[in-house]
């Protein structure tokens, strides 16, 4: 396992092994132990693991959790995803700064977000499916989602003139400036 990339000196995509033969290939979804090495901090310890599946051009997102923080280990398994992450840690020298990568089943990566960030993806592909490993419990009622198409944020998500296909609660996010004015 190795990081190939590094976004705001945190966010890391990372290259695992892929264990192929005849039968078909095999790969670990997550090693703490290895993590913990790999970023040189303590453990991650995920507490739960989610499975998302989505039809082409389903936008989720941007959401994030305000007293009980989410840091995820996000893994492509079928199709390909445009994955955005928002650096929302007000201290951070890339406050309210975005980036972006795309995953796909093909490529044997998954991308580690810590707390801190607000995240989105666009489904690229039909019957994309994601798994996510997450370091805290998702709490319903701490959940923000920020606006996908916000102006302040100009994320350049690839729709080619296409309308997403999104959720009511993401629909109805808040702007960036009232994010920004919620946990000031």
């Amino acid at each position: 396992m190795k990081i190939t990339q590094t976004f705001f000196g945190c966010v890391h995509l990372i290259d695992i092994p892929r264990y192929q033969d005849e039968r078909g290939w095999f790969s670990e979804s997550q090693h703490q132990q290895q993590y913990a090495s790999l970023f040189n901090m303590p453990e991650p310890v995920f507490v739960q693991s989610n499975i998302s599946q989505s039809k082409q051009n389903v936008l989720r997102g941007l959401h994030t959790q305000i007293n009980h923080p989410q840091g995820k280990l996000i893994q492509v398994l079928q199709g390909k995803i445009y994955d955005v992450f928002v650096d929302i840690r007000p201290q951070s020298a890339h406050f309210k700064q975005w980036q972006a990568v795309v995953l796909d089943s093909e490529k044997s990566q998954q991308l580690w977000i810590p707390p801190g960030f607000a995240h989105g993806f666009l489904s690229l592909a039909e019957n994309t499916t994601i798994l996510y490993h997450c370091t805290n419990y998702y709490a319903p009622n701490d959940q923000l989602s920020i606006l996908w198409d916000d102006n302040d944020l100009d994320i350049d998500w690839p729709l080619f003139n296409q309308a997403p296909v999104m959720s009511e609660k993401d629909l109805l996010g808040m702007s960036l400036k009232e994010f920004v004015t919620c946990v000031s």
